[in-house]
């Protein structure tokens, strides 16, 4: 694959676009077309790049996340917790919320955007995750045998889909903060 062949500003510029589309019109009406047209980039181009829409859904959501798990360490659990809800705007998280709701659905009738969000977004962070959290093992701060650590990221996912399902709101820094502080902290003996 000849990734190296565009510029970064013209990869942030076709992934924007991707996201804008997105939002516009979902992930089933998203089309390879459609971004080529917004892009004014060749379909060839777009396949010579990525794989195909799955590849380029997940790695345009990963090009715009507000922070990258893995590369948060503040010495503390509590901290790098804090942090990674910090670093991004009640905004953005609103119109990120909404992408992932229907990213979600379309995943789960589509096992290549399925694979793609696992492999390309969700896996890495999974993994950044799990290296915050043996570090709060190996500071003492958790104990290495709590049952809640592998249910960490199931508490995080849960919390920012689930208060729109609940409260008709989105999840935002607040109540992402408050949620850390009164339920995955506790749940880890922090």
């Amino acid at each position: 694959m000849g990734r190296s062949r565009l510029t970064p500003e013209r990869e942030a510029e076709l992934y924007a676009a991707v996201l804008d589309l997105l939002r516009e019109v979902g992930y089933d009406a998203l089309t390879m077309d459609a971004v080529a047209t917004r892009t004014r980039a060749s379909k060839a181009t777009l396949y010579r790049q990525w794989q195909g829409k799955p590849e380029l859904v997940a790695r345009a959501l990963d090009h715009y996340k507000p922070v990258r798990v893995a590369d948060i360490d503040t010495g503390s659990l509590r901290g790098d917790l804090q942090a990674m809800v910090a670093r991004d705007d009640d905004c953005r998280m609103e119109q990120d919320s909404a992408l992932i709701r229907g990213l979600a659905r379309a995943a789960h009738d589509n096992p290549d955007l399925h694979r793609a969000l696992r492999d390309l977004l969700i896996g890495p962070e999974i993994s950044g995750l799990d290296a915050m959290l043996a570090r709060a093992v190996d500071r003492g701060e958790i104990p290495a045998d709590r049952p809640a650590l592998g249910y960490v990221p199931h508490m995080l996912i849960g919390a920012f889909v689930a208060r729109q399902l609940i409260e008709d709101r989105p999840a935002d820094r607040a109540f992402l903060a408050d949620y850390i502080d009164a339920v995955v902290l506790p749940a880890l003996g922090v």
